[in-house]
């Protein structure tokens, strides 16, 4: 066949096979007019070469494998040699994927202190933190919180903003509430587009504040342990509580282990693949007594809790009741 066939057959360029002749990949014979001719062989040699390249590795790389088809068998990743390409492209990939993780950390970092350093010095009103626009989207419930009352919370451990660790399966005896979001904005860092026109999605710092300054009537009410969490890193969390003056630790999640113990719903906006839908967990003695899903207004959630709290007393006893139903619906079984 003629290269403008073996092209199209392989489905590439003429110019990328007469790359891969200039590797030795392939080696066509010439007619007497000097054409070039190539047989079924240079075909599955192209198309081998064009899968390589698909997966990552380069023709530069690919002469093992085609070696491998030319000894005979049948898969050219049967042989010693490209095993051996194999491996040590996983090796490289492993590397640039470490390095690139490492420079995306600094830049973070820069970000988050160049970020914070320009609002040094400055008064945030706290107006930014307690008012809400009037025509947020309101979130619908769409169950995916039903089963987790009754659910015993799962043995992991999450670091805090303040260089602690905290394990879920062992947060000791009473009441920890655990509210989840998505991400807390910052001053001088942009949220993600359209962040407003998702149901649930603002409103984190301002759901936070009420917690705030509902801590100690939290606690008075029976809430041995309050945490803040989401998938953002240890330190971005660290400066919120000591921007928002925060009295208790904000948890990181950021591999979203508890979402994938638990079947907590999530959503995705630009720039992340993947955020905790707003949620707030009541844990007693390990095991999730009731659940706030969905939530809306978070500006006045933490109330929310504390009238929950203060209709369901913790029994002397012991026993977890169960929630029957969730979020502003919720009724115990006690």
């Amino acid at each position: 066949m003629r290269i403008g066939e073996l092209a199209r057959r392989a489905g590439v360029s003429i110019k990328a096979v007469r790359y891969y002749e200039q590797l030795g990949l392939i080696m066509p014979q010439r007619r007497q007019n000097g054409y070039r001719d190539y047989d079924d062989s240079h075909l599955r040699a192209v198309m081998e070469i064009r899968e390589l390249t698909d997966s990552g590795i380069s023709p530069g790389k690919a002469g093992p494998f085609i070696e491998c088809l030319e000894t005979g068998h049948e898969h050219s990743d049967e042989c010693p040699a490209s095993l051996a390409t194999l491996r040590h492209s996983i090796t490289e990939l492993d590397r640039i994927i470490t390095s690139l993780s490492a420079r995306r950390d600094l830049l973070v970092r820069k970000l988050e202190a160049g970020a914070v350093r320009s609002f040094e010095g400055k008064s945030i009103p706290m107006t930014d933190f307690t008012t809400l626009p009037d025509d947020l989207p309101v979130p619908s419930d769409d169950g995916a919180a039903d089963h987790l009352p009754g659910t015993a919370m799962p043995d992991l451990t999450l670091a805090t903003s303040d260089g602690q660790q905290v394990n879920l399966g062992k947060l000791g005896q009473g009441r920890t509430i655990i509210y989840l979001y998505p991400l807390s904005g910052r001053p001088g860092v942009d949220l993600p587009e359209g962040w407003d026109a998702i149901p649930g999605a603002r409103g984190c710092s301002t759901e936070a504040c009420d917690f705030r300054d509902h801590h100690q009537e939290l606690h008075e009410a029976g809430a041995d342990r309050v945490f803040g969490m989401s998938s953002q890193h240890p330190d971005y969390q660290a400066e919120l509580v000591e921007r928002l003056r925060l009295p208790f630790a904000m948890l990181s999640d950021p591999d979203f282990g508890l979402a994938d113990a638990l079947r907590l719903p999530a959503f995705a906006a630009p720039g992340h693949e993947r955020l905790y839908s707003r949620l707030t967990l009541v844990v007693r003695d390990g095991v999730i007594e009731h659940v706030f899903y969905p939530i809306f207004p978070p500006n006045t959630h933490a109330q929310q809790v504390l009238d929950w709290l203060h209709t369901h007393p913790a029994s002397r006893s012991g026993s977890v009741p169960v929630a029957l139903k969730l979020g502003n619906r919720s009724e115990s079984s006690q």
